[in-house]
């Protein structure tokens, strides 16, 4: 039986919303902060060149770094690699803003709220490069305490699908495999990893700009498909 429920946050509980004032405001901290001279073009041409070469050894690899590694080894190495350690966890979340603002989805709060009352453990496991942004934006939003576990790849290194990082999530949460069901919106990462942790079912969030799944392979099709959080509680009744 099902008696915990596992969230992504990426494109599941939360989603990013295009915002140029907000995104300009973030890429001119993020140059200030690195005291780069260089012109705005290249310096982030660079920068995403960096990224993206990082991103194909994190995928590959299924590891990801911590934030002073991610920035002196990888996004900056060629910068004062006591400036970049120095401000790489305020580097990361002005990375991330570089995309846009990111909010909870419309019915989040709520729907987490019930499903605790239902009788739910609840708990995060997220592949992400901030150690930070995910618990800052749970106390902001008063959601903490809904939360039993909270597995982030940027401080424990292992990223989905690995199995490992859904088991580590089981044993802080004292809870087994098969008693708990992931939501994500990832068909690759989200649905492949819960498969192969065991877990007792998926969900996928149905997000457009979400990674598609490759065809007719039955290790990416999922349980069950949703439009919006709010309907995971036409899934879980109450545990009583």
């Amino acid at each position: 039986m099902i008696n915990t429920i596992v969230f992504d946050v990426g494109n599941t509980l939360r989603i990013v919303i295009p915002d140029e004032e907000f995104s300009n405001a973030a890429d001119a901290e993020l140059m200030r902060l690195v005291e780069s001279t260089e012109p705005k073009e290249a310096f982030f041409e660079k920068l995403q060149a960096n990224w993206t070469r990082y991103r194909k050894y994190a995928k590959t690899e299924l590891l990801d770094a911590g934030e002073m590694e991610l920035w002196t080894q990888w996004l900056l190495p060629d910068y004062n690699t006591e400036l970049v350690a120095r401000h790489a966890g305020r580097l990361t979340r002005m990375w991330r803003d570089h995309d846009g603002r990111r909010e909870p989805r419309f019915d989040v709060k709520d729907t987490l709220i019930e499903l605790k009352k239902r009788g739910y453990k609840l708990g995060i496991i997220a592949n992400t490069i901030t150690e930070t942004e995910i618990p800052d934006w749970m106390i902001h939003d008063e959601v903490a305490g809904l939360f039993s576990a909270t597995v982030l790849s940027s401080k424990v290194r292992i990223r989905k699908p690995d199995p490992a990082i859904y088991h580590l999530f089981c044993r802080a949460a004292d809870v087994k495999p098969e008693e708990c069901a992931y939501v994500g919106d990832n068909p690759v990462r989200d649905v492949e990893g819960t498969r192969a942790a065991g877990f007792g079912m998926m969900v996928r969030i149905d997000e457009p700009s979400s990674e598609k799944a490759p065809d007719n392979d039955p290790k990416y099709i999922p349980d069950q498909i949703i439009e919006n959080i709010g309907d995971l509680l036409n899934i879980f009744p109450a545990l009583n």
